[in-house]
């Protein structure tokens, strides 16, 4: 075959074929858009996103067990040891009593009173971490800041509050 006896130009499998790349490259768009919605708009690199999705999953998670008064369940995922009653030794920096204290149904020691609801409003990375911020009972301001902790998979309390969205 030489350069002469090239195949016959198609032009409708050549409009089949931009449709598809056309169609494809839309859908990519739209799958990013909806990722990005989804997340709550970080304005980081979309590398970081997965962090954001985990950090949000992970303070959900914990913030439902304390709405329901599973305190040692949400003492597991504060840690990120479900098995935590197995080794309780390992947490003297933070032990379980006091985060009962701290967390449970009858708390004097946060100013949120009983938990039972939460609404995550904002989270951005900083440094090794992911803050999140949640809307505690309904509230409209002052957020309780969670960081997640990427290399170790921890829950603490944040270092630093963020700016909260002016759309709530």
């Amino acid at each position: 075959m030489t350069l002469l006896d090239a195949p016959r130009y198609d032009a409708a499998k050549a409009r089949r074929n931009a449709r598809i790349a056309i169609g494809s490259l839309g859908g990519l768009v739209v799958l990013f858009l909806a990722t990005w919605l989804a997340l709550g708009h970080p304005i980081e690199a979309p590398w970081n996103w997965y962090g954001y999705w985990r950090a949000q999953r992970v303070t959900n998670s914990f913030l439902t067990d304390v709405e329901r008064n599973d305190l040692a369940a949400a003492y597991g995922i504060w840690n990120n040891d479900p098995e935590w009653q197995q080794h309780a030794s390992r947490y003297t920096t933070y032990p379980f009593a006091r985060f009962s204290q701290d967390w449970g149904q009858n708390s004097m020691q946060n100013e949120y009173g009983t938990i039972s609801s939460h609404r995550i409003v904002v989270a951005k990375t900083w440094g090794s971490a992911v803050i999140v911020g949640s809307l505690i009972n309904g509230r409209k301001s002052h957020a309780l800041f969670l960081a997640w902790d990427r290399s170790i998979h921890t829950l603490s309390f944040s270092p630093v509050e963020l700016t909260l969205p002016t759309d709530n």
